[in-house]
């Protein structure tokens, strides 16, 4: 509600042409012209809504401010900094002003920003469940329930720090235990852009089981479809100076596929080439690894679903010199900022394990859950099944209801902040009404004299058709003025546009799905018709007529 949607005020196209702009422009002067009316409150309505249309037709009819309000709406023409732009400026031009006004702006806001992320890891060893001892031991005290324990945990945390526009610090550390031994490290690192084309890092660490790090890291374009990151690490322990180099060299194969060709050098040393396709609909990544102590080939692909929680299904077979695993799994969108996902594997001879995962925002909880040493066709039948009866029943339970609450809270929200938006919008449009009446009474006249287009009945706004949502109300208002107005030569166009910001109409129920519903009388003949808020409008048509034969 913070911005006026020009295009719907003046009912134009977004690709209207200037004479169509012209031509809308001067309807509307006509209908809202202040000398027309002699009342003194119709007067003063009729002057505020005047003023608007002139500013909608001064913004859509100069080509820069056209261009900045197609971008950025409203709010991009009320930043500073536009006057001192050339006049012929083209919209990519305007575009790349923009970028840079909001990057000044940012600058002065920068010692305000962080970009915190986490990780939390948490192993879990549940063998006990499918791996029993043998009979023998069951008399020991407590055998006779499975022992199930947390083996292993990681906790890492990272900030970052912009310094300058093109410097930043980031801190981060680490905390790990396996079986009862652990330890931790911190880690200081120094980024400069040093141009377009690339960047640079120093990176300083210390740990207790490891000593000092130094490491360098560099990012290049060499082309606009190739880059190379180059990584050198210099780790410093009781047992001498141990180097590390990892080099990869990544090219666009196409505007969906990047091949990438990688060498490291060091305590694990290998050399690995990949080929990584994404698309809207699905993720491909094909990889061969040769090195020391491992090699491999992993083929993995994931299926990404057209629909609200981002449903995506995956799998990967990876099969090397360790043995052979694969992995099946999904993940889905939980809420608007948190996705939930599980995935089982299963290989030779690493036994079965069930993987849960819930990124929050920037901070990922992972849980590996090793159920069984062996291939046990029950422990895989138990990791596919359980995590979806459990994910369906709290799907059902608990998270559903909470986000209904949840968007019933934003709702009030919104409607409580745009409240008063809302009722100065309600006055407008039923100024507009009134200011309409006399045009719309000549218009009902001649469409009459001709059996033309009249609008017997229009409503917008929520409409409750569907039996399982009795409870909620209806909120509509009556648009049947204002849409007649719009009548010209027995023909109603609205475009493809939020029908809120037409003369005469305002937002019934902020945030919620709207519809218009019209009841119109065409040649004689009663029709029909009702469209999506956004959705264009043409009538009168054939397939609206009512049937009333029987």
């Amino acid at each position: 509600m913070d911005n006026e949607d020009y295009y719907s005020l003046l009912n134009v196209r977004r690709e209207a042409s200037s004479e169509e702009l012209k031509a809308a422009y001067r309807r509307l002067c006509m209908l809202y012209h202040p000398d027309k009316h002699r009342d003194p409150e119709l007067k003063s309505q009729a002057e505020r809504l005047f003023n608007l249309v002139h500013q909608a037709y001064e913004v859509l009819s100069d080509p820069q401010t056209r261009a900045i309000y197609d971008i950025y709406g409203k709010r991009g023409l009320e930043m500073e900094g536009w006057e001192v732009v050339e006049r012929r400026r083209t919209p990519a031009e305007i575009r790349e002003e923009f970028e840079r006004l909001q990057r000044e702006r940012e600058e002065r806001r920068l010692q305000q920003r962080t970009n915190p992320k986490g990780t939390i890891s948490v192993g879990v060893d549940a063998t006990d469940l499918f791996d029993r001892y043998d009979e023998e031991y069951e008399d020991v005290s407590g055998s006779s329930f499975p022992q199930i324990e947390i083996n292993k945990m990681h906790i890492s945390q990272s900030i970052e720090a912009p310094l300058t526009a093109t410097d930043t610090a980031i801190l981060s550390g680490s905390l790990s235990t396996q079986n009862g031994n652990g330890g931790g490290s911190i880690n200081f690192a120094l980024r400069r852009v040093t141009s377009a084309k690339g960047w640079g890092e120093l990176e300083f660490g210390a740990g207790d089981l490891q000593g000092p790090l130094f490491g360098l890291k560099l990012f290049r374009n060499l082309t606009p479809r190739c880059f190379v990151t180059t990584n050198c690490a210099l780790q410093f322990s009781s047992r001498g100076i141990r180097p590390g180099l990892t080099t990869v060299l990544a090219r666009n194969l196409d505007k969906n596929t990047v091949g990438y060709l990688q060498w490291r050098w060091g305590i694990q040393s290998a050399m690995n080439t990949s080929i990584v396709r994404d698309t809207k609909t699905s993720h491909f990544t094909v990889a061969l690894q040769l090195g020391i102590p491992h090699s491999f080939a992993l083929i993995s692909y994931q299926h990404k679903f057209q629909d609200d929680d981002q449903t995506r299904v995956k799998g990967s077979l990876k099969a090397g010199f360790f043995g052979t695993v694969v992995e099946y799994g999904a993940e889905r969108k939980i809420s608007r900022h948190s996705v939930l996902g599980a995935a089982v594997s299963v290989g030779v001879p690493q036994g079965v394990s069930l993987k849960v995962k819930l990124n929050r925002a920037s901070q990922t909880y992972f849980f590996p859950i090793h159920l069984t040493d062996q291939l046990l066709p029950s422990a895989v039948f138990y990791a596919t099944v359980g995590p979806l009866v459990v994910y369906f029943a709290m799907h059902r339970l608990i998270i559903k209801p909470y986000l209904r609450a949840q968007k019933e809270k934003e709702l009030e929200k919104q409607r409580e902040s745009a409240a008063t938006d809302v009722l100065q919008k309600k006055q407008e449009a039923e100024s507009a009404v009134r200011l309409m009446q006399e045009s719309v009474r000549r218009i009902i006249e001649a469409e009459e004299s001709r059996m033309g287009l009249i609008i017997v009945n229009a409503w917008y706004g929520k409409f409750v058709n569907d039996k399982s949502r009795k409870s909620e109300k209806v909120k509509v208002i009556d648009v049947t003025v204002p849409l007649q107005c719009l009548v010209k030569d027995s023909k109603l166009i609205l475009t493809e546009a939020s029908k809120a910001g037409l003369p005469g109409f305002y937002d019934p129920c902020v945030g919620e799905e709207k519809n218009l519903k019209v009841l119109y009388q065409f040649r004689g003949v009663l029709h029909q018709v009702m469209v999506l808020d956004s959705e264009a409008l043409r009538i009168p048509k054939q397939s609206h007529r009512i049937d009333t034969d029987g």
